[in-house]
Protein backbone atom coordinates (compact mmCIF):
# COMPACT_ATOMS: atom_id res chain seq x y z
CA UNK A 1 0.00 0.00 0.00
CA UNK A 2 2.79 2.34 0.70
CA UNK A 3 4.31 1.50 -2.69
CA UNK A 4 0.74 2.64 -3.99
CA UNK A 5 0.88 5.87 -2.49
CA UNK A 6 4.40 6.79 -3.74
CA UNK A 7 3.56 5.90 -7.36
CA UNK A 8 0.46 8.07 -7.11
CA UNK A 9 2.35 11.52 -5.68
CA UNK A 10 4.75 11.14 -8.25
CA UNK A 11 1.76 10.94 -10.76
CA UNK A 12 0.55 13.64 -9.62
CA UNK A 13 4.22 15.50 -10.17
CA UNK A 14 3.74 14.34 -13.81
CA UNK A 15 0.68 15.50 -14.62
CA UNK A 16 1.35 18.86 -12.85
CA UNK A 17 0.30 21.29 -16.02
CA UNK A 18 2.86 24.74 -16.81
CA UNK A 19 0.50 27.50 -18.08
CA UNK A 20 2.10 30.58 -19.95
CA UNK A 21 0.63 33.52 -20.52
CA UNK A 22 2.08 36.14 -23.13
CA UNK A 23 1.65 39.44 -25.49
CA UNK A 24 3.67 41.62 -27.25
CA UNK A 25 2.62 44.65 -29.19
CA UNK A 26 4.63 45.01 -32.33
CA UNK A 27 4.38 45.20 -36.53
CA UNK A 28 3.59 41.67 -38.05
CA UNK A 29 2.95 43.19 -41.06
CA UNK A 30 0.94 39.24 -42.25
CA UNK A 31 -0.25 37.31 -39.24
CA UNK A 32 -1.81 34.60 -41.39
CA UNK A 33 1.35 33.51 -42.33
CA UNK A 34 2.54 33.58 -38.82
CA UNK A 35 -0.73 31.85 -37.69
CA UNK A 36 -0.11 28.76 -40.45
CA UNK A 37 3.63 28.50 -38.72
CA UNK A 38 2.57 28.20 -35.16
CA UNK A 39 -0.49 25.62 -36.20
CA UNK A 40 2.16 23.80 -37.91
CA UNK A 41 4.63 23.28 -34.63
CA UNK A 42 1.08 23.18 -32.12
CA UNK A 43 -0.25 20.15 -33.82
CA UNK A 44 2.22 17.80 -33.23
CA UNK A 45 2.10 18.69 -29.78
CA UNK A 46 -0.26 18.38 -27.01
CA UNK A 47 -0.66 21.78 -26.12
CA UNK A 48 -4.29 23.45 -25.63
CA UNK A 49 -4.67 27.17 -25.27
CA UNK A 50 -5.73 30.25 -27.52
CA UNK A 51 -3.53 32.65 -29.74
CA UNK A 52 -5.03 36.15 -31.24
CA UNK A 53 -2.83 37.37 -33.63
CA UNK A 54 -3.07 40.80 -35.41
CA UNK A 55 -0.81 43.30 -37.19
CA UNK A 56 -0.59 44.96 -33.78
CA UNK A 57 0.90 41.71 -32.12
CA UNK A 58 0.45 38.23 -30.69
CA UNK A 59 -1.62 37.48 -27.33
CA UNK A 60 -1.71 34.29 -25.60
CA UNK A 61 -2.60 32.18 -23.30
CA UNK A 62 -1.17 27.68 -23.36
CA UNK A 63 -1.17 25.01 -21.33
CA UNK A 64 0.51 21.27 -21.36
CA UNK A 65 3.54 19.51 -19.56
CA UNK A 66 6.49 21.35 -18.77
CA UNK A 67 9.15 20.17 -21.70
CA UNK A 68 6.22 20.99 -24.58
CA UNK A 69 5.91 24.44 -22.85
CA UNK A 70 9.71 24.61 -22.83
CA UNK A 71 10.21 23.33 -26.75
CA UNK A 72 7.28 26.24 -27.09
CA UNK A 73 8.76 29.38 -25.76
CA UNK A 74 12.18 28.04 -27.74
CA UNK A 75 10.52 27.98 -31.00
CA UNK A 76 8.69 31.91 -29.85
CA UNK A 77 12.22 33.12 -28.52
CA UNK A 78 13.81 31.89 -32.19
CA UNK A 79 11.86 34.63 -33.97
CA UNK A 80 13.65 37.96 -33.84
CA UNK A 81 10.11 39.47 -33.15
CA UNK A 82 9.59 37.30 -30.45
CA UNK A 83 13.37 36.92 -29.12
CA UNK A 84 12.27 39.46 -26.08
CA UNK A 85 9.01 38.15 -25.63
CA UNK A 86 7.82 37.96 -22.01
CA UNK A 87 6.16 35.04 -20.51
CA UNK A 88 4.32 34.89 -17.33
CA UNK A 89 4.22 30.77 -16.25
CA UNK A 90 2.53 29.11 -13.69
CA UNK A 91 1.18 25.87 -12.53
CA UNK A 92 -1.70 23.56 -12.19
CA UNK A 93 -2.70 20.15 -11.88
CA UNK A 94 -5.14 20.24 -14.01
CA UNK A 95 -5.59 21.27 -17.75
CA UNK A 96 -7.44 24.87 -17.69
CA UNK A 97 -7.94 24.71 -21.52
CA UNK A 98 -10.05 22.00 -23.61
CA UNK A 99 -8.86 22.84 -27.38
CA UNK A 100 -5.87 24.85 -29.06
CA UNK A 101 -7.12 27.95 -31.21
CA UNK A 102 -4.85 30.41 -33.19
CA UNK A 103 -7.15 33.05 -34.60
CA UNK A 104 -6.21 36.21 -36.63
CA UNK A 105 -8.24 39.39 -35.51
CA UNK A 106 -8.23 43.15 -36.38
CA UNK A 107 -6.71 43.58 -32.28
CA UNK A 108 -5.15 41.26 -30.05
CA UNK A 109 -7.08 43.04 -27.17
CA UNK A 110 -10.11 45.29 -29.11
CA UNK A 111 -10.72 48.80 -27.97
CA UNK A 112 -12.41 49.83 -31.01
CA UNK A 113 -9.91 52.81 -31.89
CA UNK A 114 -6.91 52.12 -34.57
CA UNK A 115 -5.25 55.37 -33.25
CA UNK A 116 -4.19 53.68 -30.43
CA UNK A 117 -0.77 51.81 -30.59
CA UNK A 118 0.51 50.75 -27.47
CA UNK A 119 4.00 50.14 -28.97
CA UNK A 120 4.46 53.23 -29.88
CA UNK A 121 3.45 54.88 -26.64
CA UNK A 122 2.03 53.91 -22.90
CA UNK A 123 1.89 55.01 -19.63
CA UNK A 124 4.71 54.97 -16.76
CA UNK A 125 4.92 51.41 -15.76
CA UNK A 126 4.71 51.10 -11.81
CA UNK A 127 6.28 48.21 -10.01
CA UNK A 128 4.03 45.31 -8.08
CA UNK A 129 5.87 46.12 -4.79
CA UNK A 130 5.13 50.02 -5.04
CA UNK A 131 1.68 49.71 -6.30
CA UNK A 132 -0.23 50.17 -2.90
CA UNK A 133 2.40 52.89 -1.55
CA UNK A 134 1.36 54.18 -5.15
CA UNK A 135 -2.18 54.14 -5.33
CA UNK A 136 -2.74 55.52 -1.81
CA UNK A 137 -2.12 58.77 -2.83
CA UNK A 138 -4.27 61.70 -2.34
CA UNK A 139 -3.79 62.78 -6.23
CA UNK A 140 -3.87 59.48 -7.61
CA UNK A 141 -7.23 58.22 -9.40
CA UNK A 142 -7.46 54.18 -9.65
CA UNK A 143 -9.64 52.78 -12.45
CA UNK A 144 -10.14 48.99 -13.22
CA UNK A 145 -9.97 48.46 -16.63
CA UNK A 146 -11.69 45.27 -16.45
CA UNK A 147 -15.33 44.18 -17.02
CA UNK A 148 -18.11 44.76 -14.95
CA UNK A 149 -18.47 40.57 -13.82
CA UNK A 150 -14.33 40.46 -13.24
CA UNK A 151 -14.60 43.41 -10.87
CA UNK A 152 -17.24 41.85 -9.12
CA UNK A 153 -14.69 38.58 -7.57
CA UNK A 154 -12.48 41.59 -6.22
CA UNK A 155 -10.25 44.76 -7.07
CA UNK A 156 -8.03 47.04 -5.88
CA UNK A 157 -9.83 49.12 -2.67
CA UNK A 158 -11.01 52.06 -3.40
CA UNK A 159 -10.32 51.98 -6.92
CA UNK A 160 -13.09 53.45 -9.91
CA UNK A 161 -15.27 50.45 -11.92
CA UNK A 162 -16.34 51.84 -14.72
CA UNK A 163 -19.20 48.91 -15.17
CA UNK A 164 -18.81 48.39 -18.72
CA UNK A 165 -19.44 45.14 -20.32
CA UNK A 166 -16.85 44.56 -22.78
CA UNK A 167 -13.11 46.67 -23.10
CA UNK A 168 -14.35 48.42 -25.79
CA UNK A 169 -17.03 50.54 -23.97
CA UNK A 170 -14.10 52.02 -22.26
CA UNK A 171 -13.47 54.80 -24.45
CA UNK A 172 -17.23 55.59 -24.42
CA UNK A 173 -16.98 55.13 -20.63
CA UNK A 174 -13.66 57.47 -20.26
CA UNK A 175 -15.41 60.67 -22.36
CA UNK A 176 -18.50 60.93 -19.96
CA UNK A 177 -16.31 60.37 -17.54
CA UNK A 178 -13.08 62.41 -17.67
CA UNK A 179 -14.01 65.37 -16.05
CA UNK A 180 -14.30 63.64 -12.89
CA UNK A 181 -10.74 63.39 -12.86
CA UNK A 182 -9.29 66.53 -13.54
CA UNK A 183 -6.05 67.15 -12.14
CA UNK A 184 -5.43 63.88 -10.98
CA UNK A 185 -2.87 61.45 -11.92
CA UNK A 186 -4.50 58.13 -12.93
CA UNK A 187 -3.36 54.57 -12.34
CA UNK A 188 -4.99 51.90 -13.91
CA UNK A 189 -4.79 47.92 -13.85
CA UNK A 190 -6.23 44.70 -15.33
CA UNK A 191 -5.61 41.04 -15.02
CA UNK A 192 -2.16 40.62 -17.04
CA UNK A 193 -1.48 44.32 -18.07
CA UNK A 194 -2.74 43.63 -21.89
CA UNK A 195 -5.64 46.03 -21.60
CA UNK A 196 -3.45 48.75 -19.46
CA UNK A 197 -1.47 49.37 -22.45
CA UNK A 198 -4.07 50.00 -24.44
CA UNK A 199 -6.20 52.29 -22.09
CA UNK A 200 -3.31 54.11 -21.14
CA UNK A 201 -2.14 54.43 -24.51
CA UNK A 202 -5.66 55.96 -25.29
CA UNK A 203 -5.67 58.51 -22.80
CA UNK A 204 -2.40 59.92 -23.67
CA UNK A 205 -3.90 60.31 -27.40
CA UNK A 206 -6.71 62.12 -25.27
CA UNK A 207 -4.50 64.95 -23.99
CA UNK A 208 -3.99 62.98 -20.52
CA UNK A 209 -0.45 63.31 -19.00
CA UNK A 210 -0.25 61.84 -15.58
CA UNK A 211 -1.06 58.44 -17.03
CA UNK A 212 0.59 54.82 -14.93
CA UNK A 213 -0.65 51.05 -15.11
CA UNK A 214 1.02 48.40 -12.95
CA UNK A 215 3.36 46.43 -14.74
CA UNK A 216 2.21 43.05 -15.45
CA UNK A 217 -1.35 43.54 -14.06
CA UNK A 218 -3.24 41.70 -11.13
CA UNK A 219 -1.41 38.23 -11.55
CA UNK A 220 2.56 40.11 -11.32
CA UNK A 221 1.15 41.19 -8.15
CA UNK A 222 0.04 38.58 -6.75
CA UNK A 223 3.54 36.76 -7.69
CA UNK A 224 5.92 39.53 -6.75
CA UNK A 225 3.73 41.07 -3.72
CA UNK A 226 3.20 38.93 0.29
CA UNK A 227 -0.75 39.72 -0.22
CA UNK A 228 -2.37 39.99 3.24
CA UNK A 229 -5.13 41.64 4.78
CA UNK A 230 -2.79 44.84 4.56
CA UNK A 231 -2.57 45.27 1.31
CA UNK A 232 -5.30 47.02 -1.04
CA UNK A 233 -6.09 43.77 -3.08
CA UNK A 234 -9.30 42.51 -1.77
CA UNK A 235 -11.10 39.16 -2.73
CA UNK A 236 -10.08 36.95 -6.22
CA UNK A 237 -8.96 37.63 -9.97
CA UNK A 238 -10.97 36.14 -13.15
CA UNK A 239 -9.21 34.71 -15.12
CA UNK A 240 -10.60 33.36 -18.58
CA UNK A 241 -9.58 29.67 -18.49
CA UNK A 242 -11.23 26.76 -16.77
CA UNK A 243 -9.95 27.64 -13.59
CA UNK A 244 -12.41 30.78 -13.59
CA UNK A 245 -10.86 32.57 -10.43
CA UNK A 246 -7.23 32.22 -8.77
CA UNK A 247 -6.76 33.51 -5.25
CA UNK A 248 -3.53 36.22 -4.35
CA UNK A 249 -1.75 32.85 -3.45
CA UNK A 250 -2.33 32.00 -7.34
CA UNK A 251 -3.78 29.04 -6.33
CA UNK A 252 -7.72 27.76 -7.92
CA UNK A 253 -10.40 30.04 -6.29
CA UNK A 254 -14.03 29.53 -4.87
CA UNK A 255 -15.69 30.22 -8.11
CA UNK A 256 -16.93 28.20 -11.16
CA UNK A 257 -18.62 29.56 -14.32
CA UNK A 258 -22.45 29.15 -14.50
CA UNK A 259 -23.29 26.86 -17.96
CA UNK A 260 -26.10 29.01 -18.68
CA UNK A 261 -24.96 32.42 -19.08
CA UNK A 262 -21.58 31.69 -18.23
CA UNK A 263 -20.68 34.23 -15.60
CA UNK A 264 -18.80 33.37 -12.31
CA UNK A 265 -21.06 32.14 -9.22
CA UNK A 266 -19.68 30.90 -5.69
CA UNK A 267 -21.02 29.21 -2.66
CA UNK A 268 -23.85 31.70 -2.42
CA UNK A 269 -24.93 31.73 -5.19
CA UNK A 270 -25.21 28.10 -5.54
CA UNK A 271 -27.01 28.07 -2.37
CA UNK A 272 -29.89 30.67 -3.92
CA UNK A 273 -33.47 29.27 -4.71
CA UNK A 274 -32.71 30.66 -8.04
CA UNK A 275 -29.74 28.31 -8.61
CA UNK A 276 -30.26 25.17 -11.19
CA UNK A 277 -26.84 22.89 -11.99
CA UNK A 278 -25.98 23.13 -15.29
CA UNK A 279 -28.98 25.56 -16.31
CA UNK A 280 -29.31 28.74 -14.64
CA UNK A 281 -27.74 31.22 -11.40
CA UNK A 282 -29.38 33.76 -9.79
CA UNK A 283 -27.72 35.95 -12.55
CA UNK A 284 -29.93 34.66 -15.16
CA UNK A 285 -32.78 32.83 -13.90
CA UNK A 286 -36.02 33.51 -16.21
CA UNK A 287 -33.77 34.70 -19.13
CA UNK A 288 -33.87 32.12 -21.40
CA UNK A 289 -36.57 30.24 -23.44
CA UNK A 290 -38.43 27.70 -22.43
CA UNK A 291 -36.92 25.39 -25.16
CA UNK A 292 -33.17 26.45 -24.15
CA UNK A 293 -33.61 25.39 -20.35
CA UNK A 294 -35.57 22.07 -21.39
CA UNK A 295 -32.35 21.20 -23.31
CA UNK A 296 -30.00 22.39 -20.38
CA UNK A 297 -31.80 20.35 -18.39
CA UNK A 298 -31.44 17.09 -20.44
CA UNK A 299 -27.75 17.54 -21.07
CA UNK A 300 -27.76 17.69 -17.38
CA UNK A 301 -29.25 14.83 -16.69
CA UNK A 302 -26.94 13.07 -19.68
CA UNK A 303 -23.81 14.39 -17.61
CA UNK A 304 -25.48 13.16 -14.17
CA UNK A 305 -26.08 9.30 -16.30
CA UNK A 306 -22.42 9.11 -16.95
CA UNK A 307 -21.13 10.19 -13.93
CA UNK A 308 -23.73 7.18 -12.50
CA UNK A 309 -22.36 5.01 -15.00
CA UNK A 310 -18.64 5.57 -14.76
CA UNK A 311 -18.72 5.04 -10.42
CA UNK A 312 -20.23 1.73 -11.07
CA UNK A 313 -17.33 0.70 -13.22
CA UNK A 314 -14.97 2.04 -10.42
CA UNK A 315 -16.97 0.32 -7.49
CA UNK A 316 -16.57 -3.10 -9.77
CA UNK A 317 -12.56 -3.01 -10.11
Amino acid sequence: MLIFIICIGELGISMKKSIIAFYKFVDIKDPNVLKLDLKNFLKETSILGTIVLSKEGINGMCSSDKLEIESFKDFLFKKPLFSDLEIKESFYFEAPFKKMSVKTKDEIVPIGDQEVKPRIKVGKYVEPEKWDEFISNDDVVVIDTRNNFEVELGSFEGSVNPKTKSFREFPLWWRKNKNKFHGKKIAMFCTGGIRCEKSTSYLINNGVKDVFHLKGGILNYFEKQSVNKKNKWKGECFVFDQRVSLTPQLMAGSFELCFGCRNPINEKDKANDFYEPGVSCPKCHNTKPEKKILGLRERQKQIYLKFRREKKKVMSL
